[in-house]
């Protein structure tokens, strides 16, 4: 049996309390939340966290490059070895952040071009996937299927989740 998780990546609005992520949390099972970089931040953050666990959502991690201009779908040039350091840093910020809230993180599933470039870069995929496994071996990676960053995952000894998209 094949089970279905309806996510959304939240936590992305320039106000703290996004209207638009209220609507939709009772209708999904997890989000995944900005954690800083390309959108929100940590009064966000919270906020998202506290939001999710009144609708008894599962909470994740959604790390991006650092690019608040081009809301991280722009493709950067960052070093393997940086990309492992801005995945842990921005995944355990949120961890934390969740822990002030009662609430263990599910998964992670890298934002825009980082999850794009890791999905067919064999050595951003290794960074991405060690970075979420030294902050937490046990989160979900989400990823595309079939990918170099789903390859990675398992390599790391995390539990893959492939992803499609409904919007597109």
């Amino acid at each position: 049996m094949t089970t279905i998780d309806l996510n959304a990546d939240v936590g992305e609005s320039p106000v703290v309390e996004s209207a638009v992520d209220a609507a939709l949390m009772p209708y999904l099972s997890s989000v995944s939340v900005a954690c800083g970089f390309h959108a929100g931040g940590p009064a966000a953050m919270r906020q998202t966290v506290v939001l999710a666990r009144t609708h008894g959502v599962a909470v994740g991690a959604h790390p991006g490059f650092p690019d608040r201009d081009g809301f991280g779908r722009r493709e950067r040039n960052v070093p393997p070895r940086e990309v492992e350091a801005l995945v842990a840093y921005q995944v355990g910020a949120l961890a934390a952040i969740a822990a002030l809230e009662n609430v263990r993180l599910q998964h992670v599933k890298p934002h825009g071009a980082l999850y794009r470039m890791a999905g067919r870069d064999a050595a951003l995929a290794e960074a991405v996937a060690f970075g979420v496994a030294h902050v937490d071996s046990s989160l979900v990676l989400f990823c595309p299927p079939h990918s170099e960053l789903m390859r990675a995952g398992r390599r790391a000894g995390l539990q893959t989740a492939a992803e499609a998209f409904i919007d597109r």
